[in-house]
């Protein structure tokens, strides 16, 4: 990712913005360990490791980022490095802890990041007492959940690459192959198609199919057999992709032809669904109710979607009791199933919330793929 394209996605202004939602939130500072929450605010994709690497944003007084001196280059190598915070860094006989509490004091209430390890937890624990701990996410999911129009580009860029991958894959679909082997395959197409890391690969084929959460095996593929392939990774700029889709090894069995017209329809129905207003939930309910009135509703056991973004699961959820409206920019999945066994079926595309409706990012065939 060039540089012009990280200020863009990471923009300096970001941290201006944090730093009014921490004091709106009642919170006297937010503090980011590496992973999502800090590359938001930072563009810094720094290591997760025992040594603390901290960006602490206090209510009143200037944000910092504290990070070990032998990590000093990596950080003034990113975005980090343009948005005129101090980097302080700390050599391995200090206590990083220690100087988070000595520079900004003692504090009642402290935001730290969802993904930061229980290491690092319990020493901020222990560094401040008497200050209550919460999820930073309740002052970043609000912002985190509505995306710019570079972090919908990212998100349609890594969208297109998945999309090319989806396009290989029913050549790899061959009776005698096994998952693990045509997953190997899949995971190397999705680094030669622009991402920097496979988050997950799913090959479910057979009975497998029916396991929404199946990961690969050595089951050996059939002929006749359906298989569910769902697969995602991180691109450079940091945005993931996330698509499934449902492909059969020759002639499907007999009834899956049935139950897939109507995955199709659902999918179709939520994706219509979409628009300024909406709630998340009915997004959900207009994917089930297609799938209950056929018929299969007691097969279609998980939500409907969730948000994307810096992470594959994240803010908004589609799922029945979330009453979030949508708003522009939202991204998420639409990805109803069906899996009654001993064979299965999903579709999923990414989809953003648009002025007047939804764009799909995803935009490989859904038609049933027969390899």
């Amino acid at each position: 990712m060039s540089t012009d394209s990280a200020r863009v996605l990471y923009p300096a202004g970001r941290l201006r913005v944090v730093v009014s939602a921490v004091r709106a939130a009642g919170l006297s500072a937010l503090l980011l360990t590496p992973g999502p929450d800090l590359r938001y605010v930072t563009g810094y994709d720094a290591k997760q490791l025992e040594r603390l690497t901290c960006l602490a944003v206090p209510a009143d007084g200037d944000p910092f980022l504290l990070v070990p001196r032998l990590e000093l280059a990596a950080a003034m190598a990113s975005p980090a490095a343009g948005l005129n915070v101090e980097i302080v860094t700390w050599g391995e006989t200090e206590d990083p802890f220690g100087i988070v509490k000595d520079r900004i004091g003692t504090q009642r209430s402290v935001g730290l990041s969802d993904r930061m390890w229980a290491l690092h937890v319990l020493q901020f624990r222990t560094a401040f007492p008497d200050a209550s701990q919460v999820l930073a996410s309740t002052v970043l999911s609000p912002l985190r959940i509505r995306k710019t129009q570079a972090e919908v580009s990212a998100l349609r860029e890594a969208g297109a690459a998945i999309d090319r991958v989806h396009a290989n894959v029913p050549r790899w679909l061959r009776a005698g192959a096994t998952e693990r082997e045509v997953g190997a395959r899949i995971a190397e197409a999705v680094l030669g198609e622009g991402h920097v890391q496979v988050d997950f690969v799913i090959v479910g084929s057979g009975p497998n199919a029916a396991s929404p959460h199946h990961d690969v095996s050595d089951r050996v593929l059939q002929d006749s057999d359906v298989v569910v392939v769902d697969i995602g990774g991180t691109m450079p700029s940091g945005y993931c992709s996330d698509c499934t889709r449902t492909y059969s090894i020759g002639r499907p069995p007999a009834d899956f032809a049935a139950y897939y017209d109507v995955l199709r329809q659902a999918q179709d129905m939520a994706c219509a669904a979409v628009r300024p207003g909406v709630r998340a939930e009915d997004v959900d309910r207009a994917a089930r109710e297609v799938i209950a009135k056929a018929g299969y509703g007691d097969w279609f056991i998980h939500r409907t979607g969730h948000g994307i973004g810096l992470e594959t699961h994240e803010e908004p959820y589609i799922v029945e009791g979330n009453e979030t409206r949508l708003e522009q920019g939202m991204a998420f999945s639409v990805e109803p199933g069906i899996y009654p066994g001993p064979h299965g079926a999903r579709i999923e595309d990414i989809v953003v919330c648009t002025a007047d409706g939804a764009e799909r990012l995803n935009n490989a065939t859904r038609e049933l793929v027969v390899a």
